[in-house]
């Protein structure tokens, strides 16, 4: 097997893995940035490219995922610690792990991006030793794919990537060449760029043979500590990104069963409501006021540790249609409550996914899990491609945006009441337009 290598660097050698622990940090190469301490506090400032998209999507949609380990160089460990950049959570001293070894770096990909790639191209970005994003690519990808980060780069003053490729050579090396050709043109420094693949390492940045053969140097995740302080600190690296799409797919059998029945009920009582209504204006103001009230009694059930039963549930999908009803969801949007919307993402019928599983990707969104929030939006565009909502937090998470720029330009309730005006008939339209629809039948697994 070849390296598949594109033009060689200046000769930067990578120690021998390791064989008797972990090697001291005089023996790095020159290409890795310096022995780093990992930090296993959050910070959201990091992204996830992915091309796993359903057919009607963008084929190569980024996502932030959950980076609750950002890099802090170890020679600035006993100094101030490093100002956050506005899309970083404050800095907390913490004990930290050190990096000190390509295997390490591999070791430490899956917890930061939250499961362990394959046929993917992540780049890490760091900025006075610290990591400032995590993004990752599906692979293959068409060329000017990475043009996203040079505006990130600049947001978050990155100044230094290390590159990991995962995949044969022929998968890899173009987009590594590209993420290459985009840092030399934006004046930041590869640190290290690295392809692994079946169980061995190659560097695109060293050329002697004696440190960095053909053949590659094989590497042992398990060699290395980062693993394992991760998992004592509760990270998860599940073995693939379909495992975290299965944390948010439908419920089957029995559950989704009775969630069909609460929510045949709650259609049948809506239905009968508005049709006895003489004056759909104040039967219109009723509902929503109505709806307003379940939707923060719902939030409040989900904080103390409960759940809304199969009824409750079906109700306040029906009244999340209602754009007013949803936008005072999402004006109150909390890191929390991406427990209750990702209760209802999982258990109401399609036609009303879109606007919970669009919630949900915000509040995955604002607490750094992008990517839960792409899948969610996978969701709610499967669901209705062309929900406003879903759309706009695809297209943010497209160009690696970072959800701080929704800091205080949310409306409040009572400005959502000025802008919106008092409560219309029209405003029950999408919610009457779904109630004809058919729900494919579920599954009885």
């Amino acid at each position: 097997m070849t390296s598949n290598r594109p033009t060689p660097a200046p000769h930067r050698p990578h120690p021998a893995p390791a064989t008797g622990g972990v090697p001291s940090p005089s023996t790095l190469p020159s290409a890795l940035p310096p022995p780093s301490t990992l930090s296993l506090s959050p910070s959201p400032g990091s992204f996830e490219a992915t091309d796993a998209m359903p057919a009607q999507l963008p084929a190569q949609l980024p996502e932030q995922p959950a980076t609750r380990m950002p890099l802090q160089a170890s020679e600035q460990a006993s100094g101030p610690p490093p100002t956050p950049s506005p899309s970083t959570t404050p800095f907390t001293p913490e004990p930290c792990l050190t990096l000190t070894s390509p295997t390490d770096v591999l070791a430490a990909v899956p917890y930061l991006v939250g499961f362990h790639p394959s046929a993917s191209l992540i780049v890490v970005g760091l900025a006075r030793g610290q990591v400032k994003m995590v993004a990752r690519w599906g692979l293959p990808f068409p060329p000017g794919t990475l043009d996203a980060m040079s505006p990130l780069f600049g947001r978050e003053g990155i100044t230094e990537i290390v590159i990991i490729g995962y995949g044969p050579g022929d998968l890899v090396t173009p987009a590594v060449d590209e993420a290459r050709r985009l840092a030399a043109k934006d004046g930041v420094r590869v640190g290290e760029a690295l392809r692994a693949h079946e169980g061995r390492y190659w560097s695109y940045v060293c050329d002697l043979a004696t440190c960095c053969p053909a053949e590659g140097t094989p590497y042992d995740l398990s060699s290395s500590q980062i693993a394992a302080e991760a998992t004592v600190r509760g990270l998860v690296a599940l073995p693939n990104r379909e495992a975290l799409e299965r944390t948010l797919a439908p419920v089957t059998g029995p559950v989704r069963l009775a969630m069909r029945r609460a929510t045949s009920a709650a259609i049948a009582d809506f239905q009968a409501r508005v049709t006895a209504a003489t004056d759909l204006t104040a039967f219109t103001g009723q509902f929503v006021s109505e709806a307003l009230t379940r939707v923060h009694s719902a939030l409040e059930t989900h904080s103390d540790g409960g759940r809304l039963n199969d009824a409750e549930a079906a109700r306040l999908g029906l009244d999340l249609t209602v754009m007013r009803v949803r936008d005072e969801a999402w004006t109150l949007m909390d890191d929390s409550h991406a427990l209750l919307w990702k209760d209802l993402t999982r258990r109401l019928e399609p036609r009303f996914i879109p606007p919970v599983a669009s919630l949900l990707a915000m509040a995955a969104w604002r607490s750094g899990n992008s990517v839960q929030a792409t899948i969610a939006l996978e969701r709610a565009l499967t669901a209705d491609p062309a929900y406003s909502m879903a759309n706009l937090l695809m297209h943010a998470l497209q160009n690696l945006l970072s959800p701080t720029i929704l800091q205080g330009r949310l409306p409040t309730p009572a400005e959502l009441d000025k802008t919106m005006g008092p409560p219309c008939a029209s405003w029950l339209l999408p919610l009457i337009n779904l109630l004809d629809e058919e729900d494919p039948l579920p599954a009885l697994e």
